[in-house]
């Protein structure tokens, strides 16, 4: 991995084998982002991902492998307890042209990952909401 700050938005290139999730957890560690939106592109060979299930109010996951193009990579980084806080989502499609996604757990890249963090003044936190089994966004 390999990253640039230019102010107001932070670039990362990611390389074969490195963890997304873990990634960009250390930029925004280093660089003491507590606030940004994310977007990105590349190739992943290895993720997890969930999808919601309201019933539950937890996450039903699905694991991936063999190499995908990731076609989006969006989400937000905020902070939870004082620490940076991803909430990240991936859509990808495999070698058939099958489309995936959900919320994005780990990811291994196979390839190249270009990511942009749009670093935003201040911060927002997270707090965890019983009632409906998230950790949601607080204004403080």
């Amino acid at each position: 991995m390999e990253y640039k700050n230019y102010g107001s938005t932070i670039v990362v290139r990611l390389d074969k084998g490195d963890e997304i999730v873990k990634s960009l957890l250390e930029v925004a560690e280093k660089e003491k982002c507590a606030f940004a939106y994310i977007t990105g592109i590349g190739a992943a060979d290895d993720f997890e991902v969930g999808i919601f299930d309201l019933d539950k109010a937890d996450y039903n996951r699905i694991v991936y492998t063999g190499n995908h193009e990731i076609n989006a990579l969006v989400g937000s980084l905020t902070t939870k307890d004082g620490t940076p806080y991803l909430h990240v989502h991936i859509t990808c499609t495999g070698k058939d042209g099958t489309v995936v996604g959900g919320h994005l757990f780990r990811g291994k890249i196979s390839l190249t990952g270009e990511i942009f963090l749009q670093v935003i003044g201040g911060s927002v936190n997270r707090k965890y909401d019983p009632s409906v089994g998230i950790n949601k966004i607080v204004f403080e």
